[in-house]
């Protein structure tokens, strides 16, 4: 963890396995993620201090890349449990597991509006996105928005922030919620990846390969100042704002 800028990172987990795609909940007290810990990926739980570790799933099938809902009661998730990538749900103690998608498919990076209406997903090389509560729409279980992955909600619900894979390597990107008024925000060799607004809406953290590692870069939301806050051997990467 570390502020806007890059000072005083800190450590909020002991596990020694690999930890990905974390998710602040709304009241900024906990973080969900997903960790390799016990020899599986599962999604876990823990307090902003990292004390009070908590595991929510246990299943032989993967489970990862978990995020809250914007009253903090629920989190949706990826599960490979039923043979294919699947989005389920879960209360925020991980009771109550159930499957949300209907359809087979690739279905990964769910991310839940602010708004508590919708959840923006990938599936396969395409965004799409659905009701939170599984009703149809328009007949159908999604509404396909563009080609792209890892999409995140602005905060007014209005647009989106993505990455595409473009010119041979990803670059970000952002849209409208409908996929209008597209627009590229970065452009380099190496690649730019898991894009999240701040919770204002005035700037953009991702991670990006540019500098030979990965590291962690914010910027504003038309593409400029570009600028690296962490500094490390090791891999900094999908990053999540608090």
């Amino acid at each position: 963890m570390t502020d806007p800028q890059g000072h005083d990172p800190s450590r909020l987990t002991q596990l020694r396995e690999v930890n990905g795609r974390p998710s602040w909940s709304p009241d900024g007290r906990r973080l969900a993620f997903s960790s390799f810990a016990n020899g599986n990926f599962d999604v876990f739980v823990v307090n902003a201090d990292g004390s009070d570790l908590v595991q929510l799933t246990d299943s032989p099938a993967v489970d990862w890349e978990p995020w809250w809902s914007p009253d903090g009661e629920r989190l949706v998730f990826t599960t490979f449990r039923d043979g294919d990538g699947a989005l389920y749900t879960m209360n925020s103690d991980g009771t109550d597991q159930r499957r949300l998608t209907r359809e087979l498919g690739d279905y990964c990076y769910p991310a839940w509006s602010n708004d508590g209406t919708r959840i923006v997903f990938t599936l396969g090389p395409n965004i799409a996105v659905m009701n939170a509560d599984g009703s149809l729409i328009d007949g159908q279980e999604h509404r396909q928005i563009g080609a792209g992955t890892l999409p995140a909600w602005s905060p007014d619900g209005s647009r989106l922030v993505f990455a595409r894979w473009v010119g041979g390597d990803f670059d970000i990107f952002v849209a409208d919620a409908d996929g209008g008024n597209e627009a590229q925000l970065t452009d380099n060799a190496e690649p730019d990846w898991s894009p999240v607004w701040s919770p204002d809406g005035t700037r953009i953290a991702f991670a990006s390969f540019r500098d030979g590692n990965w590291e962690v870069y914010v910027m504003n939301t038309d593409g400029s100042s570009q600028t690296r806050i962490t500094d490390n051997p090791a891999t900094d990467f999908l990053p999540a704002w608090g």
